[in-house]
């Protein structure tokens, strides 16, 4: 199998929990206050990843203002994407008067978001070793699990038929692919300084997705618990587990 095909066949990986979380909010009984949880337990996945993946690897090999405007313009990024869905939505409520699901949408491109940042990962992984991607995607299967469970519960409350669900569900395959490829063409050869500026730049747009748009949902769907703090440390410790073991292993 060529190194493209091995990375793809990893890219798959992640996208596999993502759906299986989607299906099981399909088929299992679901609430608020469950959303509420996933929302939270997703948020910390996404803050690990950024935490425990993504900026440490940057800071040893890219200079510190470099990091700055990536990680800005990352966050500038997702800023631009929620304005975007904003304005579809208020186009779409204005000609049909239908629920706003502009929320939902926002955390489909949180989601989507993480799950590219998944791929570019795993596809810049593959550029030092094969052993270094299998360990990165394996790491990240149990951790897009809530992700996808919130998600597609998401618009399952927001009245989307289930035949879209699943269509969503499925979609969720197309970023991590394209970012998979995407970094194993670009960045396999590319300076470090271009590679980790990009890892960064995913970090902006990620942390300002879990703090504003998914932490946002789990408020707007339930007030919050004691249940929702340790979900939000559960979520982070879990991918911090997961990485760290597969990592040395």
């Amino acid at each position: 199998m060529s190194g493209f095909l091995q990375v793809l066949v990893l890219a798959l990986m992640p996208a596999l929990g993502n759906f299986a979380g989607g299906l099981a909010a399909e088929f299992l009984p679901s609430s608020r206050r469950t959303l509420n949880l996933a929302l939270h337990a997703a948020a910390g996945v996404v803050l690990a990843v950024v935490a425990v993946e993504l900026l440490p690897e940057a800071l040893k090999a890219t200079p510190t203002w470099v990091l700055a405007l990536a990680f800005g313009l990352g966050g500038a990024a997702n800023l631009a994407l929620e304005a975007l869905v904003k304005n579809l939505s208020k186009g779409r409520r204005g000609s049909g008067g239908g629920e706003d699901t502009g929320g939902p949408w926002m955390v489909y491109i949180a989601v989507a978001a993480d799950l590219a940042s998944d791929g570019l990962i795993i596809g810049a992984g593959s550029s030092v070793s094969f052993g270094l991607a299998l360990a990165l995607a394996v790491g990240q299967v149990l951790a897009d699990i809530p992700e996808g469970f919130a998600t597609i519960a998401n618009f399952k409350a927001a009245g989307v038929s289930r035949r879209r669900r699943m269509m969503i569900a499925a979609s969720f395959v197309l970023p991590i692919l394209a970012s998979a490829a995407l970094a194993y063409w670009l960045l396999r050869d590319a300076d470090p300084i271009w590679k980790f500026a990009a890892l960064t730049f995913v970090a902006g747009l990620l942390v300002v997705a879990a703090v504003e748009d998914m932490i946002n949902e789990a408020h707007e769907a339930a007030g919050d618990a004691r249940g929702s703090v340790a979900f939000l440390i559960g979520g982070f410790c879990l991918f911090v587990l997961v990485s760290g073991y597969f990592g040395e292993a």
